[in-house]
């Protein structure tokens, strides 16, 4: 299994969005969510800062997200779609 690396604040909150996080506030540099459930994330978005793997750990321990889906999510959220060009 890989070692969770620092990732970006607004790359994590795009995968917890797709685990049914929604931002709903903002106080200073950090970005809250929240579920259906109610369970609330603190993303701190420091500019030129990345997340490291601590904070990673403790996050996707709260939403309840393994290890395996985790990195499952950052592939699929990596993966970019081809663009046609029109000639």
């Amino acid at each position: 299994m890989p070692r969770i690396t620092l990732i970006d604040p607004y790359k994590l909150i795009k995968l917890l969005g797709k685990l049914g996080f929604r931002p709903i506030r903002q106080r200073g540099s950090h970005v809250i969510l929240v579920n259906k459930q109610g369970a609330r994330i603190i993303v701190p978005v420091h500019p030129g800062k990345k997340i490291k793997p601590g904070l990673i750990r403790v996050i996707t321990t709260k939403t309840g997200l393994t290890r395996e889906k985790y990195f499952k999510l950052l592939k699929e959220n990596c993966q970019t779609t081809p663009t046609q060009t029109t000639s």
